[in-house]
């Protein structure tokens, strides 16, 4: 029976691409492989399953072909052929025969007498793999996201052993040519079916597909090949950069096997709040409080901004909650030369105490006040 895709993400059947890409990203950050080094062999070994099934859980849903046929068949690979040959389940342990080498055998051709050979799994035995990405987050401060800056990120990574060149020989050299497969690297196997007569093809067990065995193991790295090394790597932050962004560096992750790539760095940027602006994508947001005179007769101020402080004129009569804007004082935008806006919210502040003068002075104020120079009581008034 095929696992389910959707408890293995924590979603609904019915939930959307984005929750289930959101679903995903959560549970990959917490079981992802780096974060588990330090860890006991058991919980890295389960770390690393649960990985993988996460990942291809979202292989699935996330492909709307596959999780069409997923959702209809139970497989993402659709109604599956197992049930068409008398209710032989998909390994067919029975007869002591893998059905995937079936049907690798039966689009492969007849060869023989029998169904054609199954080279697939030995052939990817010794294909060049990508080594694994490593995620680091970084955390940086706010004009620092502003104008961009350079960090030193240190990681730790599994490269190819210098020593044996990835070998995991003495000298890179001390190899012998397998006894079992005679240096082919596969074994082939030829068994009795009820379909006939199938030979299958697959990794030589002794030399796991290399065709040759290690005499004397590189003692830098006792036999595996990687050795593991901690690595200082810079990374350029660019201006404009916000709270969650990732910043990839390809190569710059763990080695690859077999000539295969390295993987890559992915450093999460986490951005610490500033003081007094709020962000909101490139555009800036700041409160600033005016005194009732400044409000209402009209003032020039100086408002702090990342690039220094800029006048920015108060008409009269503000109300408290007007917005004013300073175009192009907010942050870069990435990949452009231009910039955000700020929006400056005005606050007009009331005294916390008066003297008795003060008060009779404002008495006198607002009771010169006429109805037309009140207009949001006038409507009040009116609604009553």
């Amino acid at each position: 029976m095929a696992k389910d895709y959707y408890s293995i993400l924590g979603v609904e059947k019915t939930a959307t691409s984005d929750q289930i890409k959101a679903a995903y990203r959560q549970l990959a950050k917490k079981y992802h492989p780096d974060l588990y080094t330090t860890k006991s062999d058991e919980e890295k070994k389960a770390a690393e399953e649960k990985f993988k099934e996460i990942n291809h859980a979202y292989e699935v849903l996330s492909d709307d072909q596959k999780r069409a046929a997923y959702d209809q068949y139970g497989d993402e690979n659709g109604p599956q052929m197992g049930s068409g040959f008398g209710g032989y389940s998909g390994d067919a342990s029975g007869f002591g025969f893998n059905m995937d080498d079936i049907f690798s055998s039966i689009f492969s051709g007849f060869t023989g007498g029998g169904f054609g050979s199954a080279t697939s799994s030995a052939s990817r035995a010794n294909a060049p793999q990508r080594g694994r990405d490593i995620l680091v987050g970084l955390t940086i401060t706010f004009e620092e996201a502003v104008f961009g800056t350079q960090k030193m990120v240190s990681v730790k990574r599994a490269e190819e052993c210098p020593s044996c060149h990835g070998t995991g020989a003495k000298d890179g050299k001390s190899f012998s040519t397998c006894p079992q497969c005679g240096g082919r690297g596969q074994v082939t196997t030829v068994q009795r079916t009820p379909f006939g007569q199938i030979s299958a093809t697959n990794v030589c067990p002794k030399c796991k597909g290399k065709g040759k065995i290690v005499t004397e193991q590189c003692s830098a790295c006792s036999g595996q090949g990687r050795v593991v090394k901690n690595r200082e790597i810079k990374v350029n932050i660019p201006a404009g950069i916000d709270n969650g962004q990732r910043i990839t560096y390809h190569g710059e992750g763990h080695g690859g096997a077999n000539g295969g790539e390295s993987g890559a760095l992915v450093v999460e940027i986490t951005v610490k709040p500033h003081k007094l602006f709020v962000r909101k994508g490139f555009d800036l947001f700041v409160d600033y409080p005016v005194t009732f005179y400044e409000a209402t007769v009209g003032a020039t101020v100086g408002i702090p901004t990342p690039y220094g402080e800029k006048e920015l004129k108060i008409p009269e009569c503000t109300q408290s909650g007007t917005q004013l804007k300073l175009k192009g004082c907010g942050v870069k935008k990435l990949r452009s030369e231009s910039k955000g806006d700020m929006y400056v919210n005005v606050v007009v502040e009331v005294p916390k105490s008066l003297s008795k003068e003060q008060k009779e002075n404002l008495q006198k104020f607002a009771k010169s006040l006429e109805q037309k120079q009140r207009p949001l009581k006038k409507a009040f008034d009116e609604k009553k």
